[in-house]
């Protein structure tokens, strides 16, 4: 007769859930964004280092890993965003193991689809408008890098893919950096305004390599986004937010890119 596995908490004293849990926090961080904000200030400082200014220098979202070869390319960029996802069915496995119904427990789940796209439409209209023009004003004033948020080729494939990699963005950022942390910092006993800070911190940390005002203004996003999740109990809202924000700048881009003078270009 099969039987369903017990919680992993169960027989450990608070003092061996509490290590369990951080083991546990590290190592997803270190397999998904923390890693990413380690690469992302070693590339900060190979940028500071490089002759000439920040602005001068281009940061590129989603480029192409096959020039001329559009089929390979398309393989690596499906395979790019689905083994980025595998984070994400790591942190499902880990809450059920613990006891909780999946991503359920955080609000990821296909129960109130049109409340969770509805404030994440509003969240990303606030947000989308004013961190235009912040990063305007920090690329102007030399503090961050040329974004180029595509730089693919002109194929068939080249509108879908960026719509993948949007929603990738989205969900693996929100799932981990927003709800999986914000659970796992309050069950270590962190106090609410020091997990705040941690997953500001740390969202703004990965997107260093854009430069000080890529961290700064996703810092600030960060700090929203934990406030809203907060308030309304769902990471759903954030992860279409998120989406929205990133399929709007992709494609603006790959739209508008050299034929609007305020748009800046490598």
């Amino acid at each position: 007769m099969r039987t369903e596995p017990e919680p992993v908490f169960v027989g450990l004293d608070e003092d061996g859930r509490r290590s369990l849990l951080r083991t546990e926090t590290l190592l997803v961080l270190a397999l998904s964004l923390g890693a990413s904000g380690v690469s992302a200030l070693i590339s900060f400082i190979g940028s500071l280092t490089k002759p000439g200014g920040l602005k001068d220098q281009a940061a590129t979202l989603n480029g192409s890993y096959a020039p001329g070869r559009p089929w390979l390319d398309l393989a690596w960029q499906l395979f790019g965003i689905a083994s980025a996802l595998v984070p994400v069915l790591l942190v499902a496995h880990l809450l059920t193991r613990e006891g909780a119904p999946g991503l359920r427990v955080i609000g990821f789940d296909r129960t109130r689809p049109w409340w969770d796209l509805g404030r994440g439409a509003l969240v990303a209209a606030g947000i989308g408008s004013a961190g235009l023009a912040f990063y305007l004003g920090a690329r102007a004033g030399g503090f961050n890098l040329t974004v180029v948020p595509e730089a693919l080729p002109d194929v068939w494939w080249k509108f879908p893919v960026l719509i993948l990699s949007a929603l990738q963005n989205a969900v693996v950022e929100e799932v981990i950096v927003l709800a999986y942390l914000l659970r796992r910092l309050g069950q270590l006993g962190w106090s609410p305004m020091a997990a705040l800070l941690a997953s500001s911190v740390l969202r703004g940390s990965y997107h260093l390599y854009q430069g000080i005002g890529g961290f700064i203004g996703n810092m600030v996003m960060g700090v929203v986004f934990v406030l809203a999740y907060r308030r309304w109990g769902r990471v759903g809202p954030l992860v279409a937010a998120h989406a929205l924000l990133d399929i709007v700048a992709f494609g603006g881009y790959a739209l508008l890119a050299g034929k609007v003078g305020w748009l800046p270009t490598p």
